[in-house]
């Protein structure tokens, strides 16, 4: 009996020194900082930004806005994982000119496309699409628009963006303009576009910050960003403008005594001399590109 027992615990104290052996180690934790540089692009941090704590706190709910006497129309065009749109307004002339408009968080609303309205009313010749990004849906209130830019994968908005370069055509110039979420994919369109790019204008967008995306850009870019901003800070916009001129690249960058979201009249920070100053920046930098 006694020597059985001895082989019992014997037996047990094997087992359990072979399964401290061969345990697997347990993965060590990356840094934040090395979890967005392992698993995020910076296209992948605009839609991470709608999780951010105290992101929605800079966007309050919209004023309504219903567009009259509208002279553009919803259009639809192929891309990958589905049919893509956007509100169009053709060129009364022949043009290889294209201006991509690309809406704030809440969607391709009334407003967006008022805005592609008047920059159809100022510049000449000039194609505009403005994309739908959020294929349909279109926000009201902030914790609506957190969801729709949460779940906007990076992998659909891009096959949207190529979609509507697709459309377009491979003789298009193509030049963007984009606030908030629209700013950052205003230069990531820009970066899609590749030698195709003739101008990017971004509004308090997420800058790109893998310097071997931004060796890639053709076009000259101009910026408009808050220097109260508590989303895309001054100091994330200082390194933008470094780096970029560091590679020999042509930005201009401006910055007002505002915050984040001035140049939209329905938000509470509207800042109307920062908006005006801004728009005509906007169109004498197409202008001049075009």
């Amino acid at each position: 009996m006694k020597k059985l027992l001895t082989l019992v615990v014997a037996a047990f104290a094997t087992a359990a020194l072979l399964s401290y052996t061969f345990k697997p180690s347990e993965p060590a934790f990356l840094s934040r900082e090395g979890y967005i540089a392992c698993y995020h692009q910076t296209k992948d941090q605009i839609q991470l930004d709608a999780a951010k704590p105290g992101f929605a706190a800079l966007h309050t709910a919209p004023a309504y806005y219903k567009l009259e006497n509208s002279t553009g129309a919803m259009v639809s065009f192929k891309a990958e994982g589905g049919d893509a749109k956007g509100y169009f307004i053709k060129s009364k002339k022949k043009s290889n000119k294209w201006l991509f408009v690309i809406q704030e968080w809440w969607g391709l609303n009334d407003n967006i496309k008022k805005e592609a309205e008047t920059f159809a009313q100022e510049l000449d010749n000039v194609n505009i699409l403005a994309l739908d990004m959020y294929d349909g849906k279109v926000a009201s209130l902030p914790d609506s628009a957190m969801h729709y830019m949460r779940n906007a994968k990076a992998q659909r908005l891009e096959a949207i963006v190529k979609g509507g370069l697709a459309y377009a055509g491979t003789d298009a110039k193509i030049y963007t303009v984009g606030w908030c979420f629209g700013g950052g994919w205003s230069l990531q369109t820009t970066l899609l576009a590749g030698k195709q790019a003739a101008g990017c204008v971004m509004y308090y967008g997420r800058p790109e910050t893998n310097v071997d995306r931004l060796k890639t850009i053709n076009c000259d870019i101009i910026g408009f960003f808050a220097n109260q901003d508590r989303g895309i800070s001054p100091t994330l916009v200082n390194e933008f403008e470094a780096t970029m001129k560091s590679l020999g690249k042509n930005i201009t960058i401006n910055r007002y005594d505002a915050a984040h979201g001035f140049a939209n009249p329905s938000n509470p920070a509207y800042n109307k001399a920062a908006t005006e100053d801004a728009h005509t920046k906007t169109i004498a930098f197409l202008k001049a590109n075009m």
